[in-house]
């Protein structure tokens, strides 16, 4: 009798075994992205000048998931092409703060460990995402800020540029009309202002980019960069990287990035508010991602949220009566799909 029950207990873990390999087997690895958010006159133009990034983005994580890489290391992947991209507000395109700066901010989330990094106002890191990965591996802390970040993203080998190479014409133009729109008629000499002000702090933030990676082992990860709101004050820290309010990654959860008012999307800690909608009120990754979207809209901030589960469900949400909102995903090896931001 003992050894027919072992021989059962034994076919019936082996067939649990089985079972566990087939599942992981499963799991198609997924990519998603947001290049930010735009205005609700968008041309088709304006789409397409964005679309090459955001094809190679998602390509890059892609190649990563694809040759058994971790979700961490395809955010990263992903991220480091956008911020290369002047076309997005993240890395070599950043805007411009109301001192003629660029300063940089980026998270990243392990969904499995929980654990995660990030810096906030760099101005010498080519790629701030890696310097989130920095954090989150090399030190006990979770951000790390100004000079800090860029000493110890400088001491663990990553690439450094002068202020220069952020500068893009384009967004010295719309720090150029932020401050007049706001009355600032000193305008900029690229070395002193003598004058700061802000701008509608509803405006002039696109390009915030983040992305989610699920792996084949069932592992969720997020990141997200930004160089934050043209004509924002000197030292002012959003949600991007603060975990929580504009990151966040939970295997039992989501992954999430977030992009818009930033200063609002901090008082809903709006990436952890639609984790635990997901998780508590049953809803999809979509119901919760607008569901939090909602709260932020309903204290008069704008912005969008970019989920995805471990189950590789999607999930977008953003106020979409005042914006819309760049996105992307890529499954498995099939062909990238990028989505026209505004409803044509």
């Amino acid at each position: 009798m003992k050894k027919l029950l072992m021989v059962k207990l034994l076919a019936l873990s082996t067939l649990v075994l089985f079972a566990f390999a087939a599942n992981a087997k499963d799991v198609t690895p997924v990519v998603v992205i947001h290049g930010g958010t735009s205005g609700m006159k968008l041309t088709q133009e304006d789409f397409e000048k964005r679309v090459p990034g955001m094809e190679k983005a998602l390509k890059a994580g892609q190649a990563v998931l694809n040759a058994g890489g971790t979700a961490e290391d395809a955010v990263i992947a992903t991220i480091v092409v956008l911020e290369d991209d002047p076309a997005f507000n993240s890395g070599k395109g950043s805007v411009f703060n109301a001192a003629g700066e660029n300063e940089l901010d980026a998270s990243l989330m392990d969904g499995a460990t929980k654990k995660a990094g990030a810096v906030a106002g760099a101005k010498h890191i080519k790629n701030p995402i890696k310097a989130a990965k920095v954090v989150k591996d090399t030190t006990w802390h979770t951000l790390i800020a100004g000079d800090g970040a860029d000493k110890l993203a400088e001491a663990n080998g990553l690439e450094m540029v002068d202020q220069k190479y952020f500068y893009t014409e384009a967004r010295f133009q719309q720090l150029l009309q932020a401050k007049e729109k706001a009355g600032d008629k000193t305008f900029i000499d690229h070395e002193k202002i003598k004058k700061q002000s802000m701008a509608n702090p509803a405006e002039q933030y696109l390009g915030t980019v983040g992305a989610l990676a699920l792996d084949k082992n069932g592992n969720l990860a997020a990141g997200t960069s930004t160089g934050g709101m043209t004509n924002k004050m000197a030292g002012r820290i959003g949600d991007s990287p603060i975990i929580g309010s504009g990151t966040y990654a939970d295997n039992e959860g989501l992954a999430i990035s977030c992009t818009g008012s930033g200063d609002i999307f901090m008082r809903v800690n709006a990436a952890h508010e639609a984790n635990a909608l997901y998780k508590y009120k049953d809803m999809t990754p979509e119901q919760a991602a607008q569901g939090s979207v909602d709260q932020v809209k309903a204290l008069g901030g704008r912005g969008g949220i970019v989920a995805l589960d471990a189950k590789g469900v999607v999930g977008f949400g953003w106020t979409k009566q005042d914006l819309g909102m760049y996105r992307g995903v890529a499954r498995g090896d099939a062909a990238p799909e990028i989505f026209f931001p505004v409803a044509k």
